[in-house]
């Protein structure tokens, strides 16, 4: 395939509602749920879409979880879809036909409202109980942990088991030991 290049098609222009969030697998969890806070409680929307594909579908569902504990009586209607993607695949050099591909994805759309909905209508979920629901102290401002130490420091490593003294030893001379004095072992 590296002889072929493969090309955008045009996407629908179909506009995105002001209370649908598109989840994507590169977005970051905490900036979409505080998205769906932000249109529930500053926006006074009943309800929001969360809409995603493929990969996403697993944080969309997280989401709309995490949403559930967060806001009281939130009712859920999930549906599933399953949409066919055409990707066209054009050739780098003269004399190739260009390709088609068509692949299946499936996709998700949760439907999170504070109103009441057709419990009937499969995919239905009631609002989680009262004493599940954790009140959120505003937006999602959490003090940041210092992490795990990737990132931090200039360069040095984490050391790999031998003495470091001064600026000697980068790596071109063997380390010596002959300073050192080992402890004689008497026997009786």
């Amino acid at each position: 395939m590296d002889k072929y290049i493969r090309t955008e098609k045009q996407r629908s222009t179909e506009e995105i509602k002001e209370n649908e969030i598109r989840i994507t697998t590169q977005g970051k969890l905490r900036n979409y749920i505080s998205y769906a806070s932000t249109l529930f409680k500053d926006k006074n929307h009943s309800q929001v879409i969360l809409k995603a594909m493929g990969r996403a579908m697993g944080k969309a569902i997280t989401i709309a979880e995490i949403l559930k504990r967060r806001i009281a009586g939130l009712h859920q209607q999930t549906t599933l879809h399953s949409t066919d993607i055409v990707d066209v695949w054009e050739p780098r050099e003269e004399g190739l036909d260009p390709l088609e591909a068509t692949r299946h994805v499936s996709s998700i759309q949760v439907l999170l409202s504070k109103d009441p909905l057709d419990p009937d209508r499969i995919g239905y979920q009631e609002p989680v109980e009262e004493d599940e629901v954790e009140i959120a102290r505003g937006p999602d401002i959490r003090p940041r942990s210092r992490g795990r130490g990737r990132g931090r420091g200039r360069g040095r490593g984490r050391g790999r088991g031998r003495p470091r003294t001064g600026q000697q030893n980068q790596g071109q001379n063997p380390v010596s030991y002959t300073h050192l004095t080992l402890p004689t072992i008497y026997s009786v």
